[in-house]
């Protein structure tokens, strides 16, 4: 075996998941690793804690002390419990990779702190939470979610499989990890949905001899995942031509930013071109699953799990002026481009979601204020926002506002 610098952190409420912590302890630790096992029990144990962190020492990082986590309120408990975990792994240097054991109060106590560590450090979270919604848990970070099958409350021979399973997982992605790059290019963020995908290929075509293009899903945490990055100084641009993510944001739909969308783009002053990208529609599952209200709504069947909703003239004017404001904060290199053949493959002459005067409201309303100024332009372009002449024009503009031309 490898020698390896750092260690294996194995994660979990002793009080109730001891028995599960120390096998996945042992298990990593017969593969060689160094492993540090982490008390986080919300309640101070009553006997010696037979690992390498009591949770009396994670509290003591909590801003109020130990005593604010200790508190007996078991839902304040977490919660406080959940950001001393953050601000104590955050000061650690030794994290090779980290595993965590929990039910629903263990893993929303968790995974806050592994969001927190850099993209690359591998994290796995074994979770009775993980054969369901798990957006809240991942973030906008590379948590692998491991369902745990049977909940984690003892050793059987489910559990032992399953926890095995996770113990190996974690200690492979150690063990193996991938050679380092060397990244001789800079990288760049750029936002992609089906119906943008021709647009945001051609451009990085068009850009990858000069960059390291990372494409993001404008799935709601794509847009978090692009941001975070940004804020973190990794990306030197952004092409964030498919901001669809606010539509479901303000109108309901299941793919949605959150209310800081933009807002790393203010922070870090990043050049970026933006641009309208499926801003004609929000994002549903089945047809049983959207809201009664707009039942009388221009949909488009994607498929039997997604069903697209047209956005109205008034709700462009609304997402215009949302999206206005946030550009106004910025004072980076800002140029917002709008493709006026229309906003998606579906917005388009002949298509299901063509229509001028809802594409129009978003237009001037977006022109009247947002503030333009030399360094935050919008830029009317006479074609659809998948025609080759737009990918072009997104390029020219991006190489344009890039320090040195890049």
């Amino acid at each position: 075996m490898k020698n390896h610098s750092g260690s294996v952190y194995v994660v979990a409420t002793a009080d109730t998941k001891g028995r599960e912590l120390f096998y996945v302890r042992d298990l990593i630790a017969q593969t060689g690793l160094n492993v540090v096992t982490v008390d986080l029990s919300t309640q101070p144990l009553s006997s010696a804690f037979a690992g390498n962190i009591p949770a009396a020492m994670v509290a003591d990082y909590h801003p109020q002390g130990r005593d604010f986590v200790f508190s007996g309120d078991r839902g304040k408990a977490i919660g406080a419990m959940a950001q001393a975990f953050e601000i104590f792994l955050s000061q650690r240097d030794d994290i090779a990779g980290i595993i965590g054991l929990g039910g629903s109060g263990g893993t929303a106590l968790i995974t806050p702190a592994m969001q927190a560590l850099p993209v690359g450090v591998p994290k796995l979270m074994v979770s009775t939470m993980a054969s369901g919604d798990i957006s809240g848990y991942i973030g906008a970070s590379d948590i692998a979610m491991l369902y745990s099958v049977t909940d984690v409350a003892g050793l059987n021979r489910i559990s032992r499989q399953v926890l095995g399973n996770a113990a190996h997982q974690i200690a492979g992605a150690v063990h193996f990890p991938l050679p380092a790059g060397v990244y001789d290019k800079p990288a760049i963020g750029l936002t992609m949905f089906g119906v943008t995908t021709p647009c945001v290929e051609a451009v990085s075509a068009a850009l990858e001899d000069d960059y390291d293009c990372l494409v993001f899903h404008a799935t709601g945490s794509g847009g978090k995942a692009m941001e975070k990055l940004a804020d973190s100084n990794m990306l030197a641009g952004m092409l964030d031509l498919t901001t669809t993510e606010v539509c479901d944001l303000l109108f309901d739909g299941v793919l949605a930013c959150g209310d800081d969308r933009f807002d790393a783009l203010a922070r870090s002053k990043r050049p970026c071109v933006l641009s309208c990208g499926a801003l004609d529609m929000v994002n549903f599952g089945h047809p049983a699953s959207v809201p009664e209200k707009y039942a009388s709504r221009l949909f488009y069947h994607h498929n039997s799990q997604v069903t697209l909703m047209r956005t109205t003239v008034e709700e462009n004017v609304k997402m215009a002026r949302w999206i206005a404001e946030k550009l106004n904060r910025c004072e980076g290199e800002i140029r917002f481009l709008i493709p006026e053949g229309g906003f998606s493959a579906l917005d388009a002459v002949g298509q299901p979601f063509w229509s001028p005067e809802a594409d129009q409201a978003f237009i001037s309303t977006l022109e009247t204020y947002c503030t333009q100024t030399e360094r935050r332009q919008i830029v009317r372009l006479p074609w659809n926002i998948n025609d080759p002449q737009f990918a072009a024009e997104a390029v020219a503009q991006f190489r344009q506002i890039m320090p040195q031309g890049r």
